[in-house]
């Protein structure tokens, strides 16, 4: 059995954990050193010793741990994994009724109490991702909680904590009957090709359900979209549904090809008549200049973080010359689809990159509405870095 660690809160943040604060971080705390042991129970208290929260060490990108309860006689067992995740699955209740979507978030981490991990459901199968070794080394407690709360066809899971902070690639199956791939789920009555063996990602970004189906219930009909890191075309395959007059996807990753004819033709579109194409986003920019393309819409949903051979992009400091782009090719009166994950600003500030982009490129613009983490998505209002998508619908003023 671990022992217990102590750490001293510094003052300066004292308040913010006792406000709900969930993340432990190396400045917030004045005893944190390496030499913890990962999934050790930390103690956090005040300079006078009052006790103020209890949680786990662990390391990840975004800190060292995190708070699990703040109350002092409440041990870290089963029991407490078991209360848990009974409540984060039953504020889901909806999600399971819904017949037309049988994909959704089960366990948004810190927005559930349970900073480190998620758990998501795709059709009777869940996917667990750990972010630490620290969250990992309750594997069993959290596996035998989530066994003794619901039925399942299988359990899969992703380790994302190898030293770069990147996925472990192994056989993913935990327990249950192995899937046979991909297995189809719905996302408001649109099918998907699902993988939960193959790769951290699976096939579909979740974050994005309510404007996948905006697109297509309010802005597709008749227009021409482009869709930019498009991954599996999700995007795209909303706007066909949704009577776009064509689509074309691009995104430089191989797969992105197979994927995404994969994706139209589950649902009965013909990918010949609309276009896929695996090319760097900013050679294609280029390209559409050159070649005076424009489109009725385009979707910008780049990575926050993303290396090619030519350069490096970050949301933070290129995404107002990327809209710049996107702005060059889009036609007057046509919708620019803004979107980021990055959570290292908030709205407003994207608000900011969306307008320097617009003043630089002479144009005028409207912000026609805004989206952030559907409810799947919990997240806590102590904690704004969890609430991390970003999405901006903008019309190209005439």
């Amino acid at each position: 059995m671990k022992k217990d660690v102590t750490l001293t809160v510094k003052s300066k943040s004292v308040s913010k954990f006792k406000g709900g604060y969930p993340l432990i971080s190396k400045d917030s705390v004045q005893n944190l050193h390496d030499g913890i042991e990962e999934g050790t129970i930390v103690k956090l208290v005040d300079e006078k010793n009052r006790f103020i929260a209890r949680g786990y060490y662990g390391k990840q990108n975004k800190g060292y741990g995190w708070v699990l309860t703040r109350n002092e006689n409440e041990l870290i067992d089963q029991s407490f994994f078991i209360k848990q995740l009974k409540k984060a699955i039953e504020s889901r209740k909806s999600f399971f009724n819904n017949q037309e979507t049988t994909a959704f978030r089960v366990v948004n981490g810190e927005g559930d109490g349970l900073g480190g991990l998620t758990i998501e459901y795709f059709d009777g199968y869940y996917l667990i991702h750990w972010y630490s070794k620290g969250i990992y080394s309750f594997r069993e407690s959290i596996i035998g909680a989530l066994k003794e709360l619901v039925q399942y066809k299988a359990i899969y899971q992703k380790k994302r904590f190898a030293e770069s902070g990147k996925y472990i690639e192994e056989d993913d199956f935990v327990t249950g009957e192995r899937g046979t791939f991909p297995i189809i789920v719905k996302e408001n009555g649109v099918h998907f090709a699902v993988y939960l063996n193959e790769s951290a990602m699976v096939g579909v970004f979740l974050d994005q359900r309510e404007v996948r189906k905006r697109i297509r219930d309010a802005y597709a009909a008749g227009k021409t979209v482009l869709n930019t890191f498009s991954y599996t075309g999700a995007f795209s395959v909303f706007a066909a549904l949704g009577d776009a007059q064509k689509t074309t996807s691009v995104d430089l990753a191989n797969r992105s090809l197979s994927k995404t004819i994969e994706q139209f033709s589950i649902n009965g579109v013909d990918y010949e008549a609309q276009e896929i194409i695996v090319e760097d986003v900013f050679r294609y920019f280029k390209y559409a200049v050159k070649k005076q393309l424009k489109f009725d819409m385009v979707i910008l949903d780049p990575p926050s973080f993303a290396r090619s051979k030519k350069m490096v992009f970050s949301a933070e400091k290129d995404y107002k010359n990327l809209l710049k782009e996107a702005i060059s090719i889009t036609e007057e009166g046509g919708i620019i689809v803004a979107s980021t994950n990055a959570s290292s600003f908030n709205m407003d500030r994207f608000k900011g990159f969306i307008d320097q982009a617009y003043k630089e490129s002479n144009k005028k613009y409207q912000l026609l509405e805004e989206y952030s983490l559907p409810e799947d998505f919990k997240t806590v209002k102590s904690f704004p870095e969890g609430d991390y998508l970003k999405v901006v619908f903008i019309k190209n003023a005439k």
